[in-house]
């Protein structure tokens, strides 16, 4: 079987949406199909084209014996919305470049799509469901427009919030079937009446072996070293926390990896402001796997309660028995609290998260060390890839 898989995300990208869709070009890739992905010139969270892929408006590439087309789009961080929407309008044209290779795209036994962004969701639908007739399985990440209005990007009633109110129904319409990374997204489209076939699609990330565990890491929790590796936006107000939270004051330090449209910001207050936080820009994905295990936990924020987002920061942690607090709620809070991943308090509440690091600095080692076997297990059990993608391939060839 031969799949196409249709991202505005892929690494050498960093972030949640890169990191699902490799996995998961990987992992069908392993289960013996053969996999290719459609997605534009690598530039976030930087905001410009990656080295090695400038001064070029296409460029096909090998990776992990997954073939890789990409197409040249306008890069940028800014917090200007059209911007913004220019980046994701032009790649959305840029499939239709792609669609004049009428044989291969005929070659396809089936087309993912990744949503959102919606612009590209609907684009890629128009192409390769209604145009080319293609079977088409909706990738649905985040629940736009509603995200989009709770993270207050979007007003609600607005022309803006009406046009993608439009291409949400169209896509959930026009679709073969549909794939989400949490319950609530699965029952949000059930809502619309949209009963088609479905799938639960974690954000699970595959067991690599750790070469730099840390073997006393319940040593000394009385300073605690927490970690947050990740996107560096407005959902995650990373920035909002630190200006809150003095981390030096309650013995501990914030070490922080990661990019997006606060970086900046942060790096200047944490060197501006002697609190305990440490700004180490962004490392690859297989750096950071090797450094997350030596933390005594990772902050996991959402900025404000989101429908439907799980933070793809807590399957990240699971293998690497790394404790989570969490700051959110809904299925994320679920998750964390029922299998004794960590603690959880209120998304932007900041005492609370002070409250919750105190307590895992006097929890005693069988306990801390039993969070941390709680993490691994479910890595290895209800939480495994490797399980996940064994069921995402029946699911794939049944339809």
């Amino acid at each position: 079987m031969k799949v196409l898989i249709v991202s505005f995300y892929y690494p050498p990208e960093m972030g949640a949406a890169a990191s699902r869709i490799s996995n998961m070009a990987e992992g069908l890739q392993h289960q013996g199909m053969e996999v290719e992905v459609l997605t534009c010139l690598p530039n976030y969270p930087k905001g410009r084209i990656y080295d090695g892929y400038r001064h070029c408006l296409y460029r096909r590439e090998t990776i992990n014996n997954v073939t890789i087309f990409r197409y040249w789009t306008y890069a940028t961080v800014s917090k200007n919305s059209f911007l913004r929407i220019l980046g994701m309008l032009l790649f959305s044209l840029a499939l239709w470049v792609f669609g004049l290779r009428i044989r291969r795209i005929r070659s396809y036994d089936r087309v993912i799509i990744q949503s959102p962004p919606l612009m590209v969701g609907y684009s890629a639908t128009m192409l390769f469901r209604c145009l080319y007739r293609r079977k088409t399985v909706l990738n649905v990440s985040d629940l736009w427009p509603t995200s989009a209005v709770e993270l207050g990007a979007v007003k609600k009633g607005s022309f803006y919030y009406k046009v993608l109110c439009a291409m949400e129904h169209f896509v959930y319409r026009r679709s073969t079937a549909y794939q989400g990374q949490s319950q609530a997204i699965i029952e949000h489209i059930e809502s619309f009446g949209f009963t088609k076939p479905h799938f639960l699609y974690r954000n699970l990330q595959p067991c690599h072996p750790v070469k730099n565990e840390v073997p006393d890491a319940i040593a000394d929790r009385k300073h605690i070293r927490l970690v947050y590796a990740g996107l560096l936006g407005v959902a995650q107000d990373i920035l909002g926390m630190i200006k809150h939270i003095n981390f030096k004051q309650i013995d501990a330090e914030l070490h922080i990896y990661g990019g997006g449209n606060q970086a900046d910001a942060i790096e200047t207050y944490a060197k501006d402001n002697d609190c305990g936080v440490f700004f180490h820009g962004y490392l690859p994905k297989n750096q950071i796997n090797q450094i997350l295990s030596s933390y005594h936990a990772s902050i996991v924020p959402l900025a404000v309660a989101i429908k439907g987002a799980v933070p793809s920061k807590i399957y990240d942690l699971l293998p690497h028995g790394t404790p989570i607090l969490f700051c959110g709620g809904g299925e994320g809070e679920h998750i964390v609290s029922t299998n004794a991943f960590g603690l959880v308090s209120p998304p932007g509440d900041y005492d609370a998260l002070s409250e919750n690091i105190a307590r895992l600095k006097s929890l005693s080692d069988a306990e801390y060390l039993s969070i941390r076997s709680n993490c691994k297990g479910a890595a290895a059990g209800e939480f495994s890839f490797d399980k996940q993608m064994q069921g995402y391939f029946q699911f794939i060839n049944s339809l």
